[in-house]
């Protein structure tokens, strides 16, 4: 589940446009409480939330709640927690929390009461506080606010709460489609063989678009002609995109030895592996295309019987692979990558 990025700039008026257009698609709301940067920030087309121009409407009190609306709460006692709940129960969007006193146990039993009813944004003083936030009663706060002027401190934050999403959740991996699988010409392919011994229905996540990424399964499976190489992912060529540790997406072409990745497993459960060798090598090569709720995804791999993808029952070879059959993606909200980072809302066009 994602996890919210929330900034209140701390800095001088006349340096929050800038401030704004550096931190832009890493924050999922700034809060403004001067009317006057709400109005700038509304030109920049970036979300707010303020008491009055923002896209959500900032509240302190229970009567101007709104399903559109945040009420923003101080928790000294178990009221205070009645309060958010009592909200909730009318319909708010958003509690913005700060914690005077305790601050986990009180989170902690928000979290039971509102969790999947209204999210949670917890202040924070910095990343390590946030870090902690965003796992008290396991499930953590929906989301995360810190007061910057520090564009490095945002990115910095951005990464972190990532990082935290990845490892405290299991990937849900959507079932995708397949309409095409076409042959294309000799090309580059990649073989990463790990440090470890990788088990059936587990590889990496790859594809051509760092939305859409491609279950392909380690070489676990023997056959006649060639024994089984479990420590091997025939990931395609270098040019495509791989799931790494943090959220952060690579290109095949940057990966050496030593190197870590996550390997993920049929039912969303992941691990870190190292790389012992990367290989490349030139074989022919196929295209194939999955659809999921409307999108078209795409896959380079080699043109060989030992590619295989995983499937909600288990994994099939390429060789075998036809349209119409299921297979399992990572779908990631779309945008652009800056060094691997998403940066949400950045208009980005992959084909």
């Amino acid at each position: 589940m994602a996890k919210e990025v929330w900034i209140r700039f701390r800095g001088e008026p006349e340096g929050f446009r800038r401030f704004v257009e550096e931190t832009r698609g890493l924050v999922d709301y700034y809060l403004v409480e001067d009317e006057r940067l709400a109005s700038e920030a509304k030109s920049l087309d970036v979300k707010t939330v303020s008491e009055r121009l923002g896209d959500l409407k900032l509240v302190s009190r229970l009567e101007d709640v709104s399903p559109n609306s945040c009420l923003k709460i101080e928790v000294k006692s178990g009221g205070d927690e009645e309060k958010a709940v009592k909200a909730s129960d009318m319909g708010c969007r958003y509690v913005l929390v700060r914690c005077s006193d305790w601050k986990i146990i009180p989170l902690e039993n928000l979290v039971a009461k509102l969790h999947g009813r209204t999210k949670i944004i917890a202040e924070a003083s910095g990343i390590e506080d946030a870090e902690t936030l965003l796992k008290v009663l396991e499930l953590g706060v929906d989301g995360v606010l810190i007061e910057t002027d520090d564009p490095k401190e945002v990115r910095k934050l951005r990464e972190s709460v990532d990082r935290v999403v990845l490892k405290t959740n299991v990937l849900e991996l959507r079932r995708a489609k397949v309409i095409s699988i076409r042959p294309l010409k000799l090309g580059a392919r990649v073989c990463l063989d790990t440090c470890d011994m990788l088990s059936p229905c587990e590889g990496f996540l790859v594809g051509c678009q760092s939305a859409g990424l491609f279950l392909i399964e380690a070489e676990v499976h023997g056959n006649p002609y060639v024994e089984a190489r479990p420590f091997r992912v025939n990931a395609g060529p270098p040019a495509l995109y791989i799931l790494a540790p943090s959220g952060k997406t690579r290109y095949l072409s940057e990966l050496r030895a030593g190197e870590t990745l996550l390997a993920v497993k049929g039912d969303g459960t992941f691990r870190e592996v190292e790389l012992c060798r990367v290989k490349i090598e030139w074989r022919p090569l196929k295209l194939v295309e999955a659809e999921y709720e409307g999108k078209v995804y795409k896959v380079v791999v080699q043109d060989a019987e030992t590619i295989r993808f995983v499937t909600p029952e288990g994994s099939i070879s390429l060789a075998e692979l036809s349209p119409g059959d299921e297979i399992l993606i990572f779908v990631q909200e779309e945008g652009g990558r800056h060094f691997g980072t998403l940066v949400k809302g950045e208009r980005i066009i992959e084909r």
